[in-house]
């Protein structure tokens, strides 16, 4: 399972999203991959899975079938995007 927060940096969320990740991280020791949708990678990605909204966790299962999506604020709960990470 891959789990990947897709957010712009300096944004009105974005204080919200770092403390998401740094809260995630203390409480599961896993690091949750990050994405911009501004760059190549994440202008493809965002394309792919259709994402439009920021910020937004997506979990995808390991061949990259989209398992979950939460969109916008307020994020989801540690417990609900911990159950994707292995």
């Amino acid at each position: 399972m891959r789990v990947v927060v897709v957010y712009k940096d300096e944004s009105d969320y974005t204080r919200d999203v770092l403390d998401f990740l740094r809260d995630f991280e203390r409480q599961t020791g896993h690091v949750l991959e990050t994405l911009d949708p501004d760059s190549s990678d994440g202008e493809q990605f965002c394309r792919a899975y259709d994402i439009v909204e920021y910020p937004t966790v997506i979990a995808l299962s390991d061949d990259s079938v989209m398992q979950n999506t939460w969109s916008g604020l307020p994020l989801p709960t540690i417990s609900e995007v911990s159950y994707y990470v292995q």
